[in-house]
């Protein structure tokens, strides 16, 4: 699939992030795939999963894209880290690779325009996970497929908020030529909708979607409140 016929494809449209953290009774590969499933059914048009055996399994069940990802450790770069956890999720049969593309470095001291290449080598497409602008209008120019705000918030020096950074998707949209994805502590349809509205090219949710530990959690600290 070229990038141009999987932007056709996603124009507009929901990619949902089917994960679930470590220790989280969800984190099961045939819970995963259940999880798929159900968002293909409800009309999701990709999906957004972590890990090769995950992301293997998810793209022989569902018949939509799959947006692969492989985190490793948990603190700087550690979205699809290194080219070889990139070529990884490749050979596990994802569309596309999610990958950090901030300005911080790679634990193996490459750049993120050598694991686009390899990326593409490999026949795949990449989608950079950025925070900034900045990094955004460097990972296109460095040659990825699709721009994510997925790291929003995430790193520091950003921004804390409890909703989308709508104003990094609007920056980034009038910036770039390559479709930007809203991703980021999108809550509700409302917002999903505001994102299109300020310019991404498709949105991604997952914690309100496919995560019953962080929503009940949610609700109970919610009723805890005087």
């Amino acid at each position: 699939m070229t990038a141009q016929d999987l932007a056709d494809t996603l124009r507009g449209r929901l990619i949902v992030s089917c994960q679930a953290p470590p220790g989280d009774p969800m984190r099961d590969t045939a819970t995963l795939v259940r999880l798929a499933l159900s968002a293909e059914a409800g009309g999701g048009s990709a999906i957004r999963a972590n890990e090769p055996e995950v992301v293997a399994a998810i793209t022989e069940a569902v018949d939509l894209p799959v947006i692969g990802l492989w985190k490793d450790g948990d603190t700087g770069v550690y979205i699809t880290p290194t080219v070889r956890h990139a070529l990884a999720i490749v050979e596990a049969g994802a569309a596309v690779v999610a990958a950090d593309a901030t300005d911080r470095p790679r634990p193996d001291g490459s750049a993120f325009g050598e694991l686009v290449a390899a990326v593409h080598a490999a026949g795949a497409l990449v989608m950079a996970d950025v925070s900034t602008l900045a990094e955004g209008i460097a990972a296109a120019e460095q040659g990825a497929d699709f721009v994510s705000t997925t790291l929003s918030g995430y790193v520091p020096g950003t921004p804390k908020q409890t909703g989308p950074d709508l104003g990094l998707v609007t920056s980034l949209s009038a910036a770039i030529s390559v479709p930007v994805v809203a991703e980021g502590r999108i809550n509700t349809p409302e917002e999903a909708a505001e994102a299109l509205a300020r310019g991404a090219h498709s949105v991604v949710v997952g914690t309100a979607i496919t995560a019953p530990t962080a929503l009940t959690a949610r609700f109970v600290a919610g009723l805890a409140r005087p």
